[in-house]
């Protein structure tokens, strides 16, 4: 009988499908209607390599996509999403096979690194936190978080703080970890408070402030 934790390859190719690929399309072109990413033969396709995108967030000054995705066992990421651009998966990850040795293991596609494949901006490793929604904070109400990413962690049961120079993490950490709630999402209120949206069966929305 198959392993039910066996992860499933769909595909190796180097040819462009939507496996693992990001739409991408404005609201209105220059005569008012939609305009379509078109990236060789597979219309609308923006980029690639992507495994399991959790969270997704525009940054407040560059206007870029930065998402957040949970790797197999290990090798979560932070990407940000360039049109054109590969992040890798399935031929590379930080991440190992699911039954592997926790910290002793062969990378998913045998290596972390390869001509032509972005590398993400940090990941979480030997061990997932199951990254989930994100956030920039611009707000006044926390200062000294200003130009931070915040993201949810499931697995991790934590909110994730991360220092950001420019397009490089410099530091991290997890937040609120003592109330063992599985962080679905994040946002800033318009008071610059941060509510929290914790998944469990009743739902909960958790508010830092001030």
């Amino acid at each position: 009988m198959p392993n039910p934790l066996a992860p499933v390859l769909v595909s190796r190719r180097r040819t462009l499908t939507w496996l693992g690929a990001a739409a991408g399309c404005s609201a209105l072109g220059a005569g008012g209607g939609a305009v379509v990413i078109a990236w060789g033969d597979v219309p609308a396709i923006w980029s690639l390599g992507h495994r399991n995108v959790q969270g997704a967030a525009i940054h407040p000054d560059t206007g870029e996509l930065w998402t957040c995705e949970h790797g197999p066992q290990g090798g979560d990421e932070v990407n940000i999403d360039r049109a054109g651009r590969n992040d890798g998966w399935p031929r590379i990850s930080y991440g190992c096979e699911y039954g592997a040795p926790v910290g002793g293991c062969t990378p998913v596609g045998g290596a972390s690194a390869a001509p032509g494949l972005e590398q993400p901006l940090t990941t979480w490793v030997p061990t997932s936190i199951a990254p989930s929604g994100m956030a920039f904070y611009t707000g006044s109400m926390f200062p000294q978080w200003r130009g931070s990413l915040f993201i949810g962690a499931l697995a991790g049961k934590a909110l994730w703080r991360l220092s950001l120079d420019g397009n490089r993490v410099v530091a991290r950490e997890a937040l609120f970890s003592d109330l063992g709630e599985r962080i679905r999402d994040v946002r800033q209120a318009p008071d610059g408070s941060i509510p929290l949206l914790a998944d469990r069966p009743n739902g909960r929305i958790l508010r830092l402030q001030a």
